[in-house]
């Protein structure tokens, strides 16, 4: 085994570092680690996606066990059927990576990613495959497990998007774009959308295996803001390739990131006494001006390190309802077991439908966020006393910033690389301290 579990699965370029021979260990291995008679596996619209799912099954099956391919379906599409079928799941996608990555993403039974024990349990396992071969006899006669297809079961998760969520006509009189990333919603959001009662334009929807991702969706929403204005919508959403995540634009193609969502998102469940204890769960990450909005509002804020599994965690510990990432990896844990882009995209525009208000107006009545700069610096190697050795750096950038801003350094923890963020009132200002703490890695990590 080469590649290691990430915050989201294993990702690599696929056929090359993510192979069928990795795929069908790992198959092995989660059969045996997580069990389960009957899994369901789901993947994006990459061309190698169909090679990987049909070696991931094989390794199922050859531990026994029943396999439903989905086909191609959105993240969250798979973790809600997980979790109401209660049966383990797997997702073959590399999210907002480009065509030729690709990724394995696992749910236990009840659609939750893994926790850190299980996935060091599946290493353990799968390394032994990898490495050692296999001594145990294998199941054989009737029972070989089998592999199925249904391409049907995705609409029970599509109805739950236009029944489950919002009331229905909930959207009506909204004009929406939405980008598909040539991803896994390409198929469904139209529809789910133009039932709930909005008018929709669709843009890249047309995936043929090697344009996801590519100059659309998520990871580049200028076309998405481009057409919102050009359509004269009153809002745009840009979904990533698995669809668990979501970005949008206002009438006037400004961004909308995804504090400024959850924020939205937050106050409208808090005036509403729908937001669990009266707090949100977000990131590290999340911009100081989100902080600032919600203690203005009345919310707390709780904050877990980067990934959305650790948003999940602390939700789930205790008992709130809505959390998420400035990616726009949004978690409403009352609806949803993961990430939802369609999801999060219908409840922020009937906040809209309900209010009357547009986008713009209710994004900065929610927060102001500022200026953010961000700088990976990559060092000789990795340096578990980096961090330690920089803190007389940060105490000083921190003092000069006071409460007008925030310096958060971080170790990526699979590359040589520190991720120097910087908030300020202005870019400039953020620009300089964050360029003197980059200089100040470079020269300690010599």
């Amino acid at each position: 085994m080469s590649l290691k579990f990430g915050t989201d699965g294993v990702r690599g370029i696929a056929n090359r570092e993510l192979t069928p021979e990795l795929a069908l260990n790992l198959g092995r291995a989660a059969a045996r680690v997580l069990g389960g008679s009957r899994w369901l596996i789901g993947r994006d619209t990459r061309r190698s996606g169909p090679l990987l799912a049909a070696a991931l099954s094989a390794g199922l099956a050859t531990e026994g066990v029943e396999v439903v391919d989905l086909g191609v379906v959105p993240t969250p599409g798979v973790a809600y059927l997980s979790a109401t079928d209660r049966v383990p799941a797997a997702m073959i996608s590399a999210s907002h990576n480009p065509f030729g990555d690709n990724g394995i993403k696992l749910f236990s039974a009840g659609g939750v990613k893994l926790s850190d024990e299980l996935e060091q349990r599946l290493e353990l396992e799968l390394t032994a495959l990898s490495t050692q071969g296999d001594p145990r006899p294998r199941p054989a006669g009737a029972e070989v497990g089998s592999i199925s297809v249904d391409h049907r079961a995705i609409e029970r998760y599509r109805r739950h998007l236009v029944e489950g969520v919002v009331p229905a006509g909930a959207l009506t009189g909204l004009k929406v774009v939405l980008d598909g990333a040539n991803g896994a919603a390409s198929e469904l959001a139209a529809g789910v959308f133009e039932e709930l009662g909005a008018t929709v334009v669709a843009i890249h929807v047309e995936p043929d295996g090697i344009n996801i991702n590519e100059d659309c969706g998520s990871t580049h929403p200028e076309g998405l803001q481009a057409a919102v204005v050009a359509h004269g919508a009153d809002v745009g959403l840009a979904f990533d390739g698995d669809a668990d995540r979501v970005l949008a634009s206002d009438a006037d193609g400004e961004f909308v990131d995804g504090d400024q969502i959850i924020a939205i998102c937050a106050i409208d469940r808090h005036e509403r006494g729908r937001l669990a204890h009266d707090t949100v769960v977000v990131t590290v990450m999340s911009n100081l001006g989100f902080r600032q909005g919600m203690a203005a509002h009345g919310i707390t804020v709780v904050t877990t390190d980067v990934g959305d599994r650790y948003v999940l965690e602390a939700l789930d510990e205790g008992q709130h309802c809505l959390g998420g990432e400035q990616s726009g990896h949004v978690i409403f844990r009352d609806l949803a077991s993961t990430g939802d882009g369609m999801l999060t995209g219908i409840a922020l525009l009937s906040v809209m439908a309900r209010r009357g208000r547009p986008l713009a107006e209710l994004a900065s009545a929610a927060m102001v966020r500022l200026p953010q700069v961000l700088v990976n610096v990559r060092t000789a190697h990795r340096d578990p006393g980096l961090l330690a050795r920089l803190q007389p750096e940060v105490t000083v950038a921190e003092h000069r910033l006071g409460e007008r801003g925030r310096v958060l350094l971080r170790a990526s923890g699979t590359e040589p690389v520190v991720r120097v963020m910087v908030e300020a009132p202005t870019h400039d200002e953020a620009a300089a301290v964050a360029g003197h703490l980059a200089a100040s890695v470079t020269a300690l990590s010599t």
